[in-house]
């Protein structure tokens, strides 16, 4: 029957195909015209009723997601007045972005025969934020039951925390910190695998706080979620961030209202947004799969590293486009830095060949300003004028000048790299700015890589020694070498000048010292979580150290933080 009902929805939309492409394409000269004249009220209006047509045919061919973009795209459209000014200019771009996508998606189902409305969900809701109003979750085409409440921490088989109200507090302050900083890592995008660990490691803490009250069953579903989206490489897409920024608020509560605030239920449309990032992900983990199974889901056919790559079909040039462009760019660059290497060389070096280079370097900002990427276009005019100053002045550059020449077309040539992979972005953009270091040899890389690879054995050496202490009844011969252990990669932060790393190294080690091997009575459970969590912050901080991505300082705070909070 399933089988019958797409086959005759196949067919229904072959009949009208034709009629969808016609009417789009009336749709955008409508649109065109009444944007060169822009008192023209008729234009606005066939605009308008060519949209309501389109959206009768998708209703009638069951296309939801070309169904709810038709209806934002009239309100959009009705938002917009007879003789509008450039105040309104965000509404046309919207309404013109998604009548371009709009014809996208009817290729793409034409060529796949299958409707993904999830796919024109972010043009969808860029229309609604145009107008002011909110966007739609990501669970918009998501049908669940949201208020079945399975147990979500049973697979979890957490430990109680905070038993009494001062350790409750300490605790809850910490978990917070820890989730913000996650948040505000996924936010900046930056290292989001280290954000996902910090929020799962959070939630977890809190659904240890709350040990079976109402608030718990969030905070273990979160957790799980958070692991899958790691295990699964799960990207933080704009209604992602938006709903961890939602959740964000409970942990206010928590820290503010104390106990109280564990005992009320969370929304059910929270649960549900966060069933179907597990549903999205692919995943075959149990815990997952206990879950959809609860809510009487099967696993999907179209997990989201699928879902990406299909959107990129719709969303801005093709793969084949940008790959014909990349090409054509590194040959005009590789002529480039041939020349550069002549002149390096000193092998019969021709000033006439400044100015050659200076108008390639032109001819390739015309190019990248084409290509709105502002940046990377006006390093390349900077540097073309310098060639023609070398030239006026009679005189070939030297190294330094050299230097920033080469630094500079290397950026152009790595930004060409990336498009086909990113596509054309402001990430790609960025790459204008990046300056390399011309001191870091070889072997500083490796210097840094070898640190990170210590540091990483130090620390999961030093984890793995406390469990052991721990399950052993606190026998101290387990932590016997582990202050030295870590006082040994302590030069190793200071050697590569990292000396706020070093200090929070430092006082691990010596907290672990004074406060486990020295001490003759056992440790209070809130010692041993602040140096869990200090170690665990520390871990994460140095994954990027051997990659040489940006240090996040927070993890430090967050670090020392931990050490503060029980006197370490």
């Amino acid at each position: 029957m399933v089988q019958s009902s797409l086959a005759t929805k196949s067919q229904s939309f072959d009949l009208v195909k034709n009629e969808i492409e016609q009417t789009i394409k009336q749709a955008e000269a409508s649109l065109e015209r009444f944007q060169e004249n822009r008192e023209s009220g008729e234009d606005l209006q066939n605009c308008v009723d060519f949209l309501n047509q389109l959206r009768g045919i998708f209703v009638l061919v069951e296309l939801r997601g070309g169904t709810l973009l038709c209806q934002e795209a009239v309100a959009v459209a009705n938002d917009v007045p007879v003789g509008a000014n450039d105040d309104k200019n965000t509404l046309l771009t919207a309404l013109s972005s998604a009548l371009f996508i709009l014809r996208r998606y009817v290729e793409y189902y034409q060529q796949q025969r299958a409707d993904h409305p999830e796919l024109l969900l972010p043009i969808t809701n860029d229309l609604r934020v145009a107008r002011g109003e909110k966007p739609y979750p990501e669970s918009c085409f998501f049908d669940v039951d949201a208020r079945k409440r399975p147990d979500f921490c049973s697979s979890l088989g957490l430990k109680p925390l905070g038993d009494n109200e001062a350790d409750f507090e300490i605790h809850a302050r910490r978990m917070r910190l820890m989730y913000q900083i996650g948040l505000l890592g996924a936010l900046r995008e930056r290292n989001e695998r280290v954000s996902r660990k910090l929020i799962a490691r959070a939630a977890k803490g809190f659904a240890r706080l709350c040990n079976g009250a109402p608030m718990g069953q969030l905070w273990c579903l979160m957790g799980i979620v958070a692991d899958t989206m790691q295990d699964r490489a799960m990207g933080f897409g704009k209604s992602r961030k938006r709903l961890f920024m939602r959740i964000e608020k409970y942990t206010r509560e928590i820290v503010y209202i104390g106990k109280v605030a564990i005992n009320k239920d969370a929304p059910d449309s929270l649960f549900k947004e966060l069933v179907y990032i597990l549903y999205r992900s692919g995943s075959v983990n149990p815990e997952v799969s206990q879950i959809l199974q609860a809510y009487g889901i099967r696993p999907t056919e179209f997990p989201e590293n699928i879902l990406e790559s299909h959107r990129k079909r719709l969303y801005g040039p093709g793969t084949d486009v940008l790959k014909s462009l990349s090409t054509a760019l590194q040959e005009e660059l590789n002529q480039l830095k041939d020349k550069v290497d002549i002149i390096e060389r000193g092998i019969e070096p021709d000033l006439n060949e400044l100015s050659s280079i200076a108008a390639s370097l032109e001819q390739l900002a015309n190019t990248l300003s084409v290509l709105d990427l502002t940046k990377l276009a006006d390093l390349a005019r900077k540097e073309a004028a310098q060639l023609r100053n070398w030239h006026a002045d009679n005189r070939l550059p030297q190294d330094d000048e050299l230097y920033n020449l080469a630094n500079a077309v290397l950026s152009i040539e790595d930004a060409a790299m990336q498009m086909v992979t990113r596509g054309i972005t402001s990430e790609t953009d960025a790459l204008a700015i990046v300056k390399a270091n011309r001191e870091e040899t070889t072997y500083l890389s490796e210097a840094h890589i070898v640190v990170a690879d210590e540091a990483r054995a130090a620390l999961t050496l030093a984890k793995r020694a406390i469990t052991a202490f721990i399950e052993s009844d606190y026998d101290k011969l387990h932590l016997a070498n582990v202050p030295a252990t870590l006082r040994s990669i302590w030069g190793g932060f200071m050697m590569l000048e990292d000396r706020e790393g070093a200090k929070v190294l430092g006082r691990i080690a010596d907290a672990i010292q004074s406060r486990l091997l020295d001490a003759r009575e056992a440790p209070p459970a809130t010692v041993l979580e602040a140096l869990a969590d200090a170690l665990t912050s520390l871990e994460y901080y140095i994954e990027s150290i051997g990659t040489r991505d940006e240090r996040n300082q927070d993890l430090l705070k967050l670090a020392e933080t931990s050490l503060d909070d029980v006197g370490l």
